[in-house]
C-alpha cells in the first residue's frame, strides 16, 4: 500500500509534467478534443475514383428497340425476327441468310455511343455492328482465274448461291464501319470496314490511326489478342458498346476495349451513317440482339 503523504508530492510532480507540455505545444497528448474540432468534417479528397462500369445505367440514353417489334428496323423478313425480347437473325442450310443486315431507320447518327448485348450460336456464326454506314448496291466480287481453278465445285456452288443472295437482299446491303463479332471469337472486337477494300483497318488488341496516302499505322497495343479473347463469352450473352467521337472509334466488349481506331483518311472516313446489325455464315446459325440503347454525343 503506498504512503498517503507521498500522494501530494505525486500530484505535484504530475501537474509539473503537464505545465512543461502545455508550455511545449503538446496539449493534445492530454486535452480531449474540442466539441468544434470533432464536429468539423474531413477536408474532401483532390483525386476521386470513377465509379464502376453499370452497362444497365440508361440514364441519357435513348431505348432503340422496344424489345417487342421491329418498329423503326428494316430487314428482310426472312431473315430477321423478334424472340424473347431479342433481335434474332437466322439461317440454315435450308434457308440461309447469306450477308445481310437489319437497319435501325431512325436516323444516322454521327457522335455516339451504342450498347447492345449479342449472343451468337453457331460455329459458323459471323455478324457484327455496323455504323456510319451507307447503304451501296453490293458490289461484284470478281474471282482470279487461278483461285477459281483451285476451288472445289461445293466452294463454287456456295459462292454463286451467295452472289444471289446479295442481289436477293440489295436493299439491305451496308458499306461502312463494323464491331465484328464472330461464335470462335477470331475476329470479335475488331474493327472492320464492309464492303471496302481496307477491311480489317484495328485488328483486337490495337489501337491504329489511318492517314491520307499513307498505310494503317499502330498507335498503341492495347493488350494481347489472346488474353483479351478470354473476356469474350462463345455462346451467352456479351455486353457490346461502341463509342464514335470524332475521328475516333473505339469498341467495347464486356468491359474491355478491344480495337480503336482514329481515322483520318478523308478518302474512307464517315462521319454518321446507319446503324444495323449484320448476320452471315454457313450452317445452322443464330445471332441475337436485346438491350439496345444509343446515347448521341455533342
Amino acid at each position: 500500500m503506498p504512503n498517503r503523504s507521498s500522494i501530494p508530492w505525486r500530484l505535484k510532480a504530475v501537474a509539473s509534467l503537464a505545465s512543461a507540455m502545455l508550455s511545449m505545444g503538446l496539449v493534445a497528448v492530454f486535452a480531449a478534443p474540442s466539441i468544434s474540432a470533432q464536429q468539423k468534417p474531413a477536408p474532401p479528397s483532390r483525386f476521386v475514383q470513377p465509379e464502376p462500369i453499370d452497362f444497365n445505367d440508361h440514364d441519357g440514353w435513348t431505348q432503340i428497340f422496344d424489345g417487342k417489334t421491329l418498329n423503326g428496323w428494316d430487314g428482310p423478313p426472312d431473315v430477321w425476327h423478334v424472340e424473347d425480347g431479342a433481335i434474332v437473325g437466322e439461317s440454315t442450310p435450308e434457308h440461309p441468310s447469306g450477308t445481310t443486315n437489319i437497319i435501325w431507320r431512325g436516323g444516322e447518327p454521327g457522335n455516339f455511343m451504342l450498347k447492345v448485348e449479342m449472343k451468337l450460336e453457331g460455329s459458323g456464326a459471323n455478324g457484327g455492328i455496323q455504323y456510319r454506314s451507307l447503304n451501296v448496291p453490293p458490289r461484284h466480287r470478281e474471282i482470279p482465274a487461278d483461285r477459281l481453278a483451285q476451288m472445289t465445285d461445293e466452294q463454287k456452288q456456295r459462292m454463286q448461291q451467295n452472289e444471289q443472295l446479295l442481289q436477293k437482299h440489295a436493299k439491305w446491303n451496308l458499306k461502312g464501319y463494323q464491331a465484328d463479332f464472330d461464335y470462335n471469337n477470331r475476329y470479335t472486337g475488331q474493327l472492320y470496314e464492309q464492303d471496302s477494300d481496307r477491311g480489317i483497318i484495328a485488328w483486337r488488341g490495337q489501337m491504329v490511326a489511318t492517314e491520307p496516302g499513307k498505310k494503317p499505322r499502330l498507335l498503341a497495343s492495347l493488350g494481347n489478342p489472346d488474353d483479351l479473347k478470354a473476356f469474350i463469352k462463345p455462346g451467352e450473352w456479351n455486353q457490346v458498346e461502341i463509342i464514335a467521337d470524332g475521328h475516333t472509334l473505339i469498341h467495347i466488349v464486356n468491359g474491355h476495349v478491344m480495337a480503336s481506331l482514329v481515322d483520318t483518311d478523308p478518302k474512307y472516313y464517315q462521319a454518321k451513317g446507319l446503324i444495323a446489325f449484320e448476320i452471315e455464315g454457313p450452317g445452322n446459325l443464330k445471332i441475337s440482339h436485346r438491350n439496345v440503347w444509343l446515347k448521341k454525343l455533342p
